[in-house]
């Protein structure tokens, strides 16, 4: 007898994996941190552990800050954060700790005609360029 779960086939045009449940659904999210800060698979995790206990670290989650890596790229943004503001001059705002959270999620963020003319202008004025308004 085979034990197990049967092979998972690809369905055209079906969303899966990163693209379906674990954005939809933040409560998988917390059951994948809680199954890593655990050493466990998240099949084992939800087998072994009832519903209250997963509400208490749950809410122990919201009182001491995320499981696992999570903790530990917002301790370093926050280093990084505080070095930067130092060095900020006067006058300037100062970096936030989420402009150095790294963001593992790749989707794609839309942005505006307008949005990318600004930013293709930032990175050439920092790169010492110039704007040449005049047509041939």
């Amino acid at each position: 007898m085979r034990r197990g779960t049967a092979a998972v086939r690809h369905v055209r045009g079906r969303r899966q994996g990163a693209h379906g449940k674990l954005r939809r659904r933040p409560e998988r999210q917390f059951y994948f941190r809680l199954a890593g800060h655990l050493g466990k698979t998240v099949r084992q995790l939800l087998a072994e552990t009832g519903s209250a206990e997963l509400a208490e670290w749950r809410a122990y989650e919201q009182i001491s800050g995320p499981l696992g890596g999570a903790r530990g790229d917002v301790q370093a943004a926050l280093v990084a954060a505080a070095i930067a503001a130092v060095h900020t001059p006067k006058g300037k705002r100062p970096p936030s700790v989420a402009d150095f959270m790294p963001r593992w999620d790749r989707t794609r963020i839309k942005k505006s005609p307008e949005e990318l003319f600004r930013l293709a202008m930032a990175a050439n004025a920092s790169l010492g360029g110039t704007v040449n308004t005049t047509t041939p």
